[in-house]
């Protein structure tokens, strides 16, 4: 069987991580790419990749490879993924996938004309907890969904110059473990907050510090999130129904869900492993361009992309230009 051949562009934390995750038959690691062709060099050689590249350019226009693992900053993302399509590659891109809703959609629209997959690595949509856990609630089993709520907290190193605490670079919580809060409270709700309100707490550095939500869609669901870059919260999200509420700790990467019933018993639920979270992704993306899957969580990545868009209007916040929400 043909495996979808993939590169990696930006060469940080997150892409180490990424390169261990090719344990698949479905796909295979032929490139890597960097500025620095020394970094390129030594990645590739560390994880038996066969080609380095010394620029971004090269790595983009080199027909051996389908799809590109795109791990730069937050501020790149827009001008990396554009050039990467341009290229005639798929991107698969690491969140938050764009500055703002404008961005996005200039990105997608060139992706429609080049008949291109782009999509967000955003783990919360392929694990298969979260599947499982969505077909019992929407199959009604415990009763209507009433709210959903998450909490993330991350004890950040207070230092301006850190990317996390830097603006040129999209910093501040929202665009770094927001993402994943809002993304998690999107995937079940039955639709798009259209109530929304929000306080935040600004960095001296000109970025959001800490934050918190509230919404309600038309359905009448409601939900909240609360996020922190100086302070250590759980990663907890809550999911709450008539008839039971479920409890997931360290959603970003779940595996394990306690389903808690009026009666006081606990149900456990087991599925996936936190450990394969990144090899999800990489079965899903190279299914999806094998024709053996269909990619659905675009319309979510939209939807979040939007939330994160209003915040940013509401905090007026001047190192994200915004656009209509």
């Amino acid at each position: 069987m043909k495996k979808i051949r993939w590169g990696i562009l930006g060469l940080g934390t997150i892409a180490h991580e990424f390169a261990q995750a090719f344990q698949t038959d479905k796909a295979e690691l032929v490139g890597a790419g960097s500025r620095a062709m020394q970094k390129a060099y030594d990645f590739s050689k560390r994880y038996d990749i066969p080609k380095a590249y010394g620029s971004y350019q090269e790595l983009a226009y080199d027909p051996d490879i389908d799809i590109v693992y795109l791990a730069t900053p937050n501020s790149h993302h827009k001008k990396d993924i554009l050039m990467l399509l341009e290229a005639g590659k798929h991107v698969f891109c690491e969140k938050s996938i764009t500055m703002n809703k404008k961005e996005l959609d200039e990105v997608l629209l060139l992706a429609n004309e080049k008949q291109l997959l782009v999509a967000e690595a955003m783990t919360i949509y392929h694990m298969p907890l979260y599947a499982k856990l969505k077909e019992r609630i929407d199959n009604g089993e415990f009763g209507s969904l009433k709210m959903v709520h998450a909490l993330f907290g991350s004890l950040k190193p207070d230092d301006s110059a850190n990317r996390f605490f830097n603006p040129e670079l999209g910093g501040g919580a929202l665009l770094d473990i927001g993402v994943y809060a809002l993304s998690f409270i999107r995937y079940f709700l039955s639709s798009q907050p259209s109530v929304r309100q929000t306080l935040v707490s600004m960095h001296p550095s000109g970025v959001d510090e800490s934050s918190c939500f509230q919404f309600m869609n038309d359905a009448g669901e409601i939900s909240t999130v609360s996020l922190a870059f100086r302070s250590k919260m759980p990663k907890q999200g809550v999911i709450i129904c008539e008839d039971a509420y479920i409890t997931i700790m360290n959603y970003p990467r779940a595996d394990r869900a306690l389903i808690t019933y009026p009666s006081g018993e606990v149900e456990t639920v087991h599925c996936g492993s936190q450990s394969a979270a990144l090899s999800y992704e990489i079965d899903r993306l190279s299914e999806t361009l094998m024709g053996k899957a269909d990619f659905t969580s675009l319309q979510l990545t939209k939807d979040v992309n939007a939330l994160m868009d209003w915040a940013a209007c509401e905090w007026q916040m001047s190192n994200r230009p915004t656009a209509d929400y």
